[in-house]
């Protein structure tokens, strides 16, 4: 599979690299990454063909875009597409109501001492918008998503999405939509809103099913593409050993068993079981890229590898015969 192929994301004039490049990473999520390591990682990127990237304030309370902004101005824009996300605030004192501090604690080592807030009011959006595009020291974004509105989908359909929608309008931005760990509420965001394209972590992978019954046909017939992220299911799928992690904690047993059935199958067709999850969601039409966090040269390059690695026709075969595949999932041609 070429991670250079550009696909349309969504009914938008936008073209994505089937592979992309998320900073959660170069933000310090959980270990601080050296500045200059975060650029060079950036920059082999690139020079591997990646053309999609997606940031959010988020992401370092505001380092990953930072770093991103420095690196992607070095290269022609017209060639890149860049994502980020309104829905938190970076205050520099905590908000009154806990509610909205998103985290009560930073997983980003080496991060400015702010505090992520959320806010999807429409002026919180625009406030967003207009930090976001300082600290990235760029004139545009492509795509602008709402991060996480799981508690906050009126506020969020009432304020930060008429906020997306006008800026999409006026020609300032290409595509909106929301990026979520759940399917549920994206597929809500589908039936009540006009959206461009998602991204879904953790929902759809070769451990996860779960949007394939209702989001991903959803996507498909309102040409919504979706961005997968969490490929891995932040660890499982690329060391299923007992105490591996699944949505950020110690994976229970029975996924820990599932995952270790999928690595013996792939074992046996001489496929690294890494090479089988990073390919397999893009078998599904609704699917225009998979987003790899990474923090180092030699992960963007082990992903690059495993997104061409051939994967005969008859591993995703067993795999359905297996029952670890359901037989109404999509997979990638050989």
């Amino acid at each position: 599979m070429d991670p250079t192929q550009r696909v349309p994301l969504g009914k938008t004039r936008l073209s994505v690299t089937r592979l992309g490049v998320g900073t959660v990473p170069i933000g310090g999520m959980f270990a601080a990454v050296d500045e200059e390591v975060a650029y060079a990682t950036l920059r082999r990127a690139h020079a591997l063909g990646v053309r999609y990237y997606d940031t959010a304030p988020l992401y370092g309370h505001g380092l990953a875009e930072q770093r991103l902004g420095t690196v992607l101005r070095e290269y022609p824009r017209n060639q890149l597409v860049v994502a980020t996300k309104v829905g938190r605030l970076l205050l520099s004192e905590p908000p009154d109501d806990s509610r909205r501090y998103s985290i009560g604690f930073s997983p980003f080592v080496g991060a400015p001492t702010l505090y992520p807030t959320f806010d999807f009011t429409y002026d919180g959006a625009m406030r967003s918008v207009e930090e976001s595009l300082k600290r990235l020291g760029l004139d545009r974004v492509d795509v602008l998503l709402m991060h996480d509105p799981d508690d906050f989908f009126d506020e969020a359909m009432k304020g930060a999405y008429v906020a997306l929608d006008k800026l999409r309008r006026e020609g300032v931005v290409s595509a909106i939509g929301a990026g979520m760990n759940q399917a549920e509420m994206l597929a809500r965001f589908a039936r009540e809103a006009d959206m461009d394209c998602f991204l879904m972590a953790g929902r759809y992978t070769l451990l996860d099913h779960a949007a394939l019954s209702e989001l991903l046909p959803l996507c498909v017939q309102k040409n919504i593409s979706i961005v997968i992220g969490g490929v891995y299911n932040s660890g499982i799928l690329t060391n299923p050993k007992p105490g591996a992690t699944f949505n950020y904690r110690p994976a229970d047993a029975e996924w820990v068993e599932r995952a270790q059935r999928l690595k013996t199958i792939c074992d046996r067709h001489g496929v690294p079981l890494m090479a089988a999850a990073i390919q397999f969601p893009l078998g599904h039409p609704a699917i225009a890229t998979v987003l790899t966090g990474v923090r180092s040269v030699e992960e963007i390059e082990e992903n690059e590898r495993m997104f061409r690695f051939p994967i005969p026709a008859d591993l995703w075969q067993e795999l359905r015969a297996e029952r670890l595949l359901p037989e109404n999932a999509p997979v990638p041609e050989a």
